[in-house]
């Protein structure tokens, strides 16, 4: 039974919520601060994150970006909000979904379904461990080796770098980088992609600081060149 953390000081939405997600077969537990949502998830591993944005005691945006030192459980905003920056802000500091309030709590538990179906392990259909030039890919620990060295990557970096890896010179837009993501290109976070490139350049170089193992196709897109790896 998925267990789904719900942080959100409005005990009328909350209760909604831990309804709707219990109604739909998933255990949940209820915080109203934030500290003490990451209190809890420093102690004990869960699903599923539900995170308010306007917090008592600290911005929703700030929790996760704590939240992102030391875990990558899915997380989903909830907001009064509806900018565009806020639902990019909200996307790139880690989250997986933003639903902006008001909402229909079966709604909310249908993307919970979602998040969880893409983001549990699948059944392996290669190795457990792959290598592709100077790339080791370990599913197993899901740990990518370059040069020999372990590269320290957030999930959406492994994927990125995994789907690369996978298929080595061919272009992938950035809609089909954000499908290896498992995000829809809808959510307004296709150009986030470039940043997430950035990040793992970024990261390559400071084990080969002369390759350019990614390359940008400019106008299409990114490909992965093991001659430049």
């Amino acid at each position: 039974m998925p267990h789904i953390l719900i942080v959100e000081d409005e005990a009328a939405i909350a209760d909604t919520l831990v309804y709707a997600l219990e109604a739909d077969g998933n255990a949940t537990t209820w915080l109203s601060l934030g500290g003490a949502a990451l209190d809890l998830l420093r102690r004990e591993p869960v699903d599923l994150v539900i995170l308010d944005v306007g917090l008592p005691d600290t911005s929703g945006f700030e929790l996760c970006k704590a939240l992102r030192r030391f875990s990558e459980v899915p997380v989903l905003f909830l907001t009064a909000r509806n900018a565009e920056i806020d639902r990019v802000v909200g996307l790139e500091i880690g989250a997986d979904d933003y639903v902006v309030k008001p909402f229909s709590p079966r709604e909310v538990a249908a993307r919970v379904r979602a998040i969880l179906k893409r983001t549990a392990p699948r059944e392996r259909q290669v190795p457990v461990a792959a290598a592709t030039g100077p790339f080791r890919v370990d599913l197993e620990r899901v740990r990518i080796h370059y040069h020999g060295q372990p590269l320290v990557l957030t999930r959406h970096e492994f994927r990125l770098l995994q789907a690369l890896l996978a298929q080595p010179e061919r272009v992938f837009s950035r809609e089909q980088l954000l499908d290896a993501l498992g995000l829809a290109s809808d959510v307004g976070y296709e150009r986030n992609i470039d940043s997430h490139i950035k990040s793992l350049r970024a990261k390559l170089r400071q084990v080969a600081p002369a390759a350019e193992a990614i390359q940008t196709r400019r106008g299409l897109g990114y490909s992965y060149s093991p001659e430049r790896a």
